[in-house]
């Protein structure tokens, strides 16, 4: 049979290109499709904050963190709460992980260009008992260059292939179907789609000019999750956290929409775990929107206050950074689908990040002059970009103009002054001694005990109603869909499976389309920074496995 090339990989995102540039320094020949026009190479993780899970690394090291492979994998379990019959592969693509983010990772991207913030970040914090949920320690890296840094070695490698004649770019090329001969999936059908001069992450066309068929050897599915697809996160929504929202933001571009995993399902695939996603909490609507509903998530540090809907404080440890999915459980049965951060400027300064690539121009620029600067502003441009022109922002000098200018941004007068008052002034309180019995205020301190969360993530405790500390700040959060955390159950070779556990022959998956690995590497809940590292350890994995498999 003649085919037209060793291997198809359908997703040009990130785990795609991983899995690319390992096929290529096997010498194998490559065709790499994506719906999108080639604008969009790099997918979701052009976008992304371009955090990664490390442990043990120098970083860490230099702030006398201590960490290590045992604690990872504690963290890990007691965060995934593993606890079906399917989630065999997806344990043991964790324990395969923990090891790769404890061993090799860092070596091997920094040996591709790839370099690091200095200061690590600690994300999901838990705030339960050491065999629960969250990070014990910072293990939050980022990119230096963001996500458009975490692309660029893979990107790199693959154009190297392009130019050794090794790989083919098939932009605007949507599968519909996979097709075998004996036994074997080895043949890509779809439309191609009219040319798109859209922007990376804008809308584009879906008219079809054509049609395509591609044979090869193997089949590598990277097409990603569904959290683009509204409609599809609603009928996937797990009953366990109530209705879903009546409105979301979209943490995604649309093409995110996960109908090839409808496909592969169709070829054969067994698609788990599939009620398990990741969607935050802490969504604010972008003033400048790049894609439908786009929002952009706080990255918060541990200080502003979090109220529900009526103004009352959601209960220990839902504080802001600690734990996503049970935050997102006590808001979806509060009868309402918005929260508030209630802080001041003090605060917003200092521990206010914003998400993505775009929204952290000094990062994303490789700049360390306006790092610095950005260090000392009283708030962030972005941050203040978004405190004069978001439409979630309030901002006023008394209580009472905020609590107004909350309801009026609602159209429902659910919070009442006084009651805000008592609480904020209950906390308040609190700050006068080392003493406390609140514990946020706990943890506050906590925080600012490790060095990095010190210098640039917590503010100093203070009393929020301090004039000096102003002006008053409310933000009204929404849920921002953001990934799936289930997909096609694969083995450790990345090799998809059928529901009787058997792989589908010639069928390989990786990144988000997987799971980040198994078909659901982080269980329930992950622990952060380890979303990218899931698709580029799983497009890895996929690569080298096709690779010895074909040629």
């Amino acid at each position: 049979m003649a085919y037209d090339a060793d291997v198809i990989v359908i997703g040009a995102g990130l785990a795609g290109l991983a899995a690319t540039a390992e096929l290529v320094d096997a010498g194998r020949s490559v065709i790499l499709l994506d719906q999108e026009p080639e604008q969009s190479i790099g997918g979701q993780a052009h976008w992304s904050f371009g955090g990664l899970f490390l442990v043990d690394s120098p970083e860490q090291r230099r702030f006398r963190i201590k960490d290590s492979r045992e604690l990872a994998l504690q963290d890990w379990f007691g965060t995934a709460g593993f606890d079906r019959a399917e989630d065999h592969w997806p344990r043991r693509w964790a324990e395969a992980y923990v090891d790769f983010a404890a061993g090799e990772k860092r070596s091997w991207l920094h040996a591709q260009g790839l370099r690091l913030f200095p200061v690590v970040g600690w994300a999901e914090r838990g705030g339960y008992d050491a065999g629960g949920h969250g990070n014990s320690v910072p293990r939050f890296h980022i990119t230096w260059g963001t996500g458009p840094g975490v692309v660029a070695p893979f990107e790199r490698r693959v154009r190297e292939g392009v130019a050794r004649g090794l790989v083919r770019f098939a932009f605007r090329h949507r599968v519909t179907g996979l097709a075998g001969t004996a036994g074997a999936i080895d043949t890509v059908t779809g439309e191609v789609l009219e040319p798109s001069a859209a922007g990376r992450g804008t809308a584009s066309s879906r008219v079809a000019t054509g049609a395509f068929e591609l044979k090869a050897q193997a089949v590598i599915v990277t097409s990603g999750g569904i959290g683009g697809n509204h409609d599809l996160v609603r009928a996937q929504w797990p009953a366990r956290l109530g209705t879903p929202p009546r409105t979301m933001l979209s943490g995604v571009p649309a093409h995110v929409d996960g109908l090839m995993l409808g496909v592969a399902e169709k070829a054969g695939a067994h698609h788990i775990n599939r009620d398990r996603m990741w969607h935050y909490t802490e969504g604010i609507e972008n003033w400048d929107p790049i894609w439908a509903r786009h929002g952009i998530r706080i990255l918060p540090g541990p200080s502003s206050l979090w109220f529900d809907a009526r103004g009352k404080r959601l209960p220990v440890p839902l504080f802001p950074g600690f734990d996503t999915l049970g935050t997102l459980d006590h808001i979806m049965k509060s009868g309402h689908d918005y929260t508030w951060f209630v802080l001041d400027q003090r605060i917003i300064g200092k521990e206010f990040a914003l998400s993505g690539s775009e929204q952290n121009p000094d990062l994303t620029g490789k700049s360390v002059r306006d790092v610095f600067v950005r260090a000392r502003a009283d708030v962030p441009g972005p941050v203040k970009a978004f405190m004069d022109r978001g439409v979630d922002f309030v901002v006023e000098d008394d209580l009472g103009a905020l609590v107004r200018g909350m309801n009026a941004l609602t159209g429902e007068d659910l919070i009442d002054e006084e009651d805000l008052r008592r609480e904020i002034t209950a906390r308040d309180r609190e700050i006068a001694n080392p003493f406390t019995k609140d514990l946020q205020i706990t943890a506050v301190r906590g925080a600012r005990s490790y060095l990095g969360d010190k210098l640039i993530r917590t503010a100093k405790p203070h009393r929020i109603l301090d004039p000096k500390a102003g002006p008053l700040i409310a933000v009204r959060l929404r849920i921002l869909t953001r990934k799936s955390l289930g997909g096609l159950e694969t083995d450790l070779s990345s090799r998809v499976l059928t529901g009787d556990g058997t792989p589908l022959a010639g069928v390989y998956a990786a990144g988000e389309a997987a799971g980040f690995g198994g078909g659901g590497v982080h269980g329930y809940r992950s622990l952060e920074g380890t979303f990218l590292g899931g698709c580029i350890f799983s497009g890895r994995t996929a690569g080298r496995a096709a690779a010895r498999a074909t040629g």
